[in-house]
């Protein structure tokens, strides 16, 4: 699978994406992620990607002739792909919407900045996404947020298919059980916290039948 994001911070994402899993994904080439600087496609010698809003208004929007011009290049003409502009008025990310993307073969993502981006790069995208109901810098954040979820349901990320099974909002409205591990007893202010004692019983059936009344 391949992501390509479109960004003018490409060395932010790179620092989050060359870590932990999804640098392994990348390794085992399971997945392939490309954060590509939006200036290489500008037409000027500053690189300008934004100008002043018509109609007037505050701060500067994003130019949809320097984004159509990176989405020409980069995106493919074959497969199954989405490309996806984030953006506070778009459709809620959740889990669902994660399992759906994991079945394509390319993700394009726009990372908007500044003010905002013009309208017109919504008739050459598939998708606008939000990942919640704040107001962020830019869409780096999401973009980070939509490879890192899709990645690790990828066949071969996760070395523990039991463990993707049983994760929060693998079904819809699910939350995971509460997990503990050593010490057995805790104490804090004199006060003791231990382990419930199901889960050193080494009886299996009641603690799966635990798990399964702990999950939310």
């Amino acid at each position: 699978m391949k992501f390509n994001i479109i960004t003018i911070f490409p060395q932010v994402l790179d620092a989050y994406f060359n870590e932990s899993i999804l640098k392994r994904a990348q390794e085992k080439n399971i997945v392939q992620i490309n954060s590509l600087n939006l200036r290489d496609w500008t037409f000027d010698k500053h690189h300008s990607v934004d100008d002043t809003p018509y109609g007037g208004g505050a701060g500067m929007v994003m130019r949809v002739d320097v984004i159509h011009a990176a989405l020409k290049d980069i995106v493919s003409n074959q497969g199954a792909k989405k490309t996806i502009l984030l953006s506070a008025k778009g459709k809620k990310w959740d889990q669902q919407l994660a399992k759906k993307y994991s079945k394509l073969e390319e993700v394009n993502i726009i990372c908007g900045r500044y003010e905002g981006v013009d309208e017109r790069v919504t008739k050459f995208i598939d998708d606008e996404i939000s990942i919640g109901d704040y107001v962020l810098t830019g869409g780096e954040i999401g973009a980070m947020v939509i490879v890192d979820s899709v990645t690790r349901l990828l066949p071969g990320v996760l070395g523990n298919k039991v463990s993707l099974e049983s994760e929060s909002h693998n079904k819809p409205g699910q939350l995971e059980y509460a997990q503990y591990t050593r010490p057995e007893i805790f104490v804090a202010d004199e006060k003791k916290y231990r382990v419930p004692k199901v889960l050193l019983s080494g009886n299996h059936k009641e603690i799966e039948e635990w798990k399964t009344s702990k999950k939310k």
